[in-house]
């Protein structure tokens, strides 16, 4: 099990990576004008520089993607019950996603923001869970109708 959690932490480094320039290209097309915007705007003044600001959004991108890499293993533990586990993988990705998004300017920091930003992770999450879910009960029919 160590194993596999580390190798699924490090897969989920470029991963964690790539889709956090995926998402500033997507924004930059919504709302760039045509220019390029690899972070926010508030975060490069808080770093002092484009460059500082990218590095750490790299960096953290990384450590995300690592998190939600290693914690898949948690849909293994064949003892716990699917309530656990989805509790679980909720509390370590809300624990991990919520610092990053405040440290990167990814919400305002005020209250209501992160209230706002919790709500839509947790309606991403869930819709997520059960798009999942649904595949997998639809897959067991098929395979109990073929026994």
């Amino acid at each position: 099990m160590k194993k596999t959690l580390i190798i699924r932490g490090l897969i989920g480094i470029p991963v964690g990576i790539a889709i956090s320039y995926l998402i500033t290209i997507l924004m930059s097309l919504i709302q760039g004008e045509g220019n390029y915007f690899p972070c926010v705007p508030d975060l490069i003044t808080q770093m002092g520089s484009e460059m500082n600001a990218v590095l750490l959004q790299t960096l953290l991108s990384a450590i995300l993607g690592a998190v939600c890499g290693a914690s898949s293993v948690i849909w293994e533990m064949e003892s716990w019950s699917l309530f656990k586990q989805t509790l679980l993988h909720f509390i370590i990705l809300s624990a991990s996603m919520l610092p990053v998004a405040y440290v990167l300017y990814w919400m305002q920091h005020n209250l209501i923001s992160f209230l706002i930003f919790e709500g839509i992770f947790l309606v991403i999450f869930v819709s997520i869970w059960l798009s999942q879910y649904l595949i997998y009960k639809n897959n067991i029919k098929k395979i109990n109708s073929k026994l």
